[in-house]
């Protein structure tokens, strides 16, 4: 995959999916210390979404260089 516009595609694609996988992670529920009036229970207290982008970014980068690899070795 040579054309900046597949590979910017499967750079979005795998950030996507790393994404979903990231934002469970060090979620805390209002419900497990006290619940801000107006707001569902279940709501995270600091949902933290800045930082999670960034280690998003970071996964993303190390996956989209493994497949890169994996692209230019297997010869796909």
């Amino acid at each position: 995959m040579d054309s900046p516009a597949g590979m910017i595609a499967l750079y979005f694609i795998i950030w996507w999916i790393t994404l979903f996988a990231v934002l469970p992670f060090g979620v805390r529920g209002q419900w497990e210390e006290e619940v801000q009036p107006g707001t569902e229970p279940g709501a995270p207290q600091r949902p933290r979404l800045w930082r999670k982008a960034a280690v998003t970014t970071v996964l993303a980068a190390a996956i989209f260089a493994g497949v890169q690899v994996l692209i230019r070795t297997v010869s796909l």
